[in-house]
């Protein structure tokens, strides 16, 4: 009889024995394939995740080491199978640790930062702790020290949230950081809920801040969302000179990132004109799909998108080539008016990164809470060593000194903030709706 191996993708039965780090006591299904026993919550979602996967390992990368088991409880692409692209951004000091994530192919990069610090290293913005992922932090450790602390530098941040139990259980002497006010919506879950250990877990500035001798923590917000708070605590390396953030400021460039060499299929499903046209892999059409994906993740819906009918979708769907989950069955719901060229062109970098608020923080979380961010952009002018940026999306790192700052300020303060029309119509519709109901309040 063939020899059976037995392996945990989520958390094993209370008589498993994980040695991935998991906590036992939840009931698992099991899931035969390849000769391999997998423990799964189910496994119609194990197949799903088969069929839906269209992630590539790199050379010598085990498949099942990219395995992600509880992507169900946010069912983003690439669903159960998430690559991880490394990366050295400042020698010896930061590295970038790159996903992807994203809805209907709209996918865009996801980065955890590790940062050197005395005592081995900081991790900021979890990411999935995927075998793949953790063997390169292992190889990090090896030369720098262990994982000492680990930080969630957001209130909100979904994404960035339910991983953190995870990877803090994978780490199980490091310390864990996180932003005040945490909550999620629509139901409040206590962290301890999400897996994050509460012994070791402390909140930033209500019990100090790490590595206080080369950090510096610096808070954008609490404003009031309705729903929520909005906070986000960035944080100067001075070291590197490195100012890390998750969401608060972005560098866009217009070529694609080295993650979509992984996979590809986002950059070539929305590189296309048509329902029934194939997937070319060129690399024109890589960065004609990253345009528009970055003007997707821009503005939801910019003005230069259509939506065809449904029996013009359907009626170039279904050919020949087409006929797989990876290609969506050639339903492509989308229509590109001319002047979409242009309305990429206006957010990416051609030579370098272009830094910019993103057009969906600025309309739909801080379009009444221009003066707070101004007013934490010119605490980061202070910052006299700070050199680069280090966001959790897009580019890194991005050119980033107090001259910067001061040329970021003058252009905000140069044009309409928050507007409502051409390519923002759609966010303004969304974030007047939520004013009508009441949701968010008028002063945050």
């Amino acid at each position: 009889m063939a020899q059976v191996t037995v392996e945990c993708a989520l958390v094993p039965p209370t008589n498993g024995d994980c040695k991935q780090g998991c906590d036992p006591g939840v009931p698992m299904a099991l899931f035969y394939a390849e000769g391999v026993v997998r423990l799964w919550p189910d496994p119609f979602l194990c197949r799903i995740t088969a069929l839906m996967g269209s992630v590539v390992a790199g050379a010598g990368v085990n498949p099942a080491d990219q395995r992600w088991g509880f992507w169900p409880l946010l069912p983003l692409y690439p669903y159960g199978r998430r690559a991880t692209h490394v990366e050295e951004l400042i020698p010896g000091q930061i590295w970038s640790f790159e996903q992807l994530q994203g809805v209907y192919y709209v996918a865009v990069p996801i980065r955890l930062t590790v940062v050197k610090v005395p005592g081995g290293l900081m991790l900021v913005n979890p990411l999935p702790p995927t075998a793949e992922l953790k063997a390169q932090l292992k190889r990090l450790e090896a030369a720098h020290g262990p994982v000492c602390t680990i930080v969630l530098p957001t209130a909100s941040g979904l994404e960035h949230k339910l991983p953190l139990g995870p990877l803090a259980r994978a780490f199980p002497k490091a310390e864990v950081w996180v932003c005040p006010g945490q909550w999620s919506f629509p139901v409040q879950l206590p962290l301890a809920w999400l897996g994050v250990p509460a012994q070791r877990t402390k909140v930033l500035f209500d019990d100090g801040v790490p590595h206080a001798d080369v950090c510096q923590w610096i808070s954008l917000g609490p404003l009031d969302l309705g729903v929520g708070r909005f906070q986000e605590v960035s944080c100067l390396h001075r070291p590197s000179g490195a100012l890390l953030v998750t969401d608060a400021l972005v560098g866009i460039s217009s070529t694609p990132p080295a993650v979509f060499d992984r996979d590809p299929a986002p950059l070539l499903f929305h590189a296309r004109e048509r329902g029934d046209q194939p997937f070319e892999d060129t690399p024109a059409n890589r960065r004609r799909g990253w345009a528009r994906l970055v003007l997707f993740a821009s503005y939801l819906r910019p003005e230069p998108l259509e939506v065809p009918g449904l029996v013009e979708v359907i009626r170039q769907a279904f050919k020949p080539g087409l006929r797989s989950l990876r290609t969506h069955f050639g339903i492509y719901p989308f229509a590109w008016r001319p002047g979409w060229e242009a309305a990429a062109e206006a957010l990416m970098g051609e030579d370098s990164p272009r830094l910019q608020v993103a057009p969906v923080l600025e309309r739909l979380v801080l379009p009444r809470a221009r003066a707070a961010l101004l007013d934490w952009l010119d605490r980061l002018a202070d910052q006299q060593d700070m050199r680069w940026l280090v966001a959790a999306h897009y580019a890194a790192p991005v050119p980033f000194s107090p001259e910067h700052v001061q040329d970021l300020k003058r252009e905000l303060l140069g044009r309409e903030w928050a507007p409502s029309s051409g390519n923002w119509e759609f966010l303004g519709k969304i974030d007047q709706r939520l004013l009508d109901l009441g949701v968010v309040p008028e002063a945050p």
